[in-house]
């Protein structure tokens, strides 16, 4: 009996038959062949590829269960049945019945995946954030501001997303690997269409940060802009990503020695204030650099699979897990304890008490969970690096009690 099935593009596992319970897929990667049925009767083999659903043979209904990791929009409909000796038939599909709307859906849920939403909202936190700290006034909330704002955020967003794309296009033998969800590993997006997006980001860049004629802007997003193409690209005395010392400064250079002070910076151009650096600006700098270069290292931790199969030395594949996590903890409590120190001396009483709570509390929340994770599980190792994200959006808080 013909059943209809719903496809993820996520999806990495395959489809098991069982006539009391109908097709049920596993979590695990197991090569289990299919065949598909020709108009002429004929079978070709092929691969079925899916996630975790379940369909009843005697319902035309479909229960689906969340993946634990992703849960993600299913995007394709394909039928499904079974020949007496019980293989699974996949039947070819009527493909007429593809609007442009759903393709677009398709091809835009695929770029927001490309994009890596949680650093769009990292960037886009950080620069709203940052650009309150040269506000001195009430008075200050001018239309002036927000045009400054919005300049910021345009660019440094899409610098973000240009960054990770290139990154994408580059080390998909690795991500094949290590990130098999990503569109272009998963067919979702072409390498044509990565590259149209990567080139088309190359120039909107560059054309921002000279058209909105900010200075500052245009020096972090150009700073920004060549420390990610630098960490990606395969070209001579490049490919930073690959020499340790140097990822880790990539890290910290996205993270806090451009966009801070370009953003601080040009929002107090666009005020018509005078350009001084403050010691908000000047702790946010350093710190967020910190926490960049901590990110680069622990990030790697449950990449080193792949990242020993194509022969890239990070720190996690020459000193192991153990040693890199041990030393990013330890740099992430010396950067609480000097924040607790600097908001202590705070001459505003209100400042001086939510900053010593608000980082004695991050830091004990990170010891917390740094103490439950598991290194060579590669689920709990990303879980904890998205962890620190949040650590980093409570931050964007807390700065501004720096003063």
């Amino acid at each position: 009996m013909p059943q209809t099935f719903m496809h993820s593009r996520f999806s990495h596992s395959f489809l098991h038959l069982q006539r009391e319970k109908g097709f049920i897929t596993s979590l695990h990667r197991q090569r289990r062949h299919a065949k598909i049925l020709m108009g002429d009767g004929e079978f070709l083999p092929s691969w079925v590829v899916c996630c975790e659903k379940k369909l009843d043979f005697t319902k035309n209904n479909i229960s689906s269960s969340r993946d634990k990791s992703r849960t993600q929009r299913s995007t394709r409909v394909q039928t499904f049945g079974a020949t007496s000796d019980g293989e699974v038939v996949l039947q070819p599909k009527d493909d007429h019945g593809t609007t442009w709307q759903s393709t677009f859906c398709r091809k835009w849920d695929a770029f927001v995946t490309f994009s890596r939403p949680y650093t769009i909202i990292c960037t886009s936190i950080g620069v709203c954030s940052v650009s309150l700290l040269p506000l001195t006034s009430v008075g200050d909330f001018s239309p002036a501001y927000f045009v400054g704002l919005i300049q910021a955020l345009i660019a440094f967003i899409c610098g973000n997303i240009y960054t990770s794309g290139i990154n994408q296009l580059v080390d998909s033998d690795m991500d094949k690997i290590n990130k098999p969800y990503l569109p272009l590993v998963s067919g979702e997006l072409s390498v044509g269409e990565v590259r149209a997006i990567v080139t088309a980001l190359t120039f909107m860049c560059l054309a921002i940060g000279i058209m909105f004629q900010s200075a500052p802007l245009f020096i972090g997003l150009l700073s920004f802009f060549l420390i990610g193409t630098a960490y990606s690209v395969e070209l001579p005395f490049l490919r930073w990503k690959t020499k340790p010392a140097m990822a880790i400064f990539s890290m910290a250079g996205m993270s806090g020695l451009t966009y801070q002070p370009g953003v601080f910076y040009h929002i107090q151009n666009a005020l018509g204030k005078p350009m001084v650096l403050s010691r908000s600006a000047a702790f946010t700098t350093i710190f967020f650099s910190i926490f960049g270069a901590v990110l680069g290292l622990i990030k790697d931790i449950p990449d080193v699979e792949g990242d020993k199969a194509c022969g890239n030395q990070t720190f996690c594949v020459r000193y192991g897990k153990e040693k890199v996590f041990s030393l990013s903890l330890n740099i992430l409590l010396i950067a609480y304890g000097s924040a607790v120190a600097l908001g202590a001396s705070s001459s505003l009483l209100i400042c001086k008490i939510v900053s010593v709570i608000g980082h004695t509390t991050l830091a004990s929340l990170l010891m917390l969970r740094a103490n439950s994770i598991n290194l060579e599980d590669p689920v709990s190792t990303q879980s904890f690096y998205m962890f620190l994200f949040k650590l980093l959006y409570a931050e964007y808080a807390l700065i501004q009690f720096m003063r």
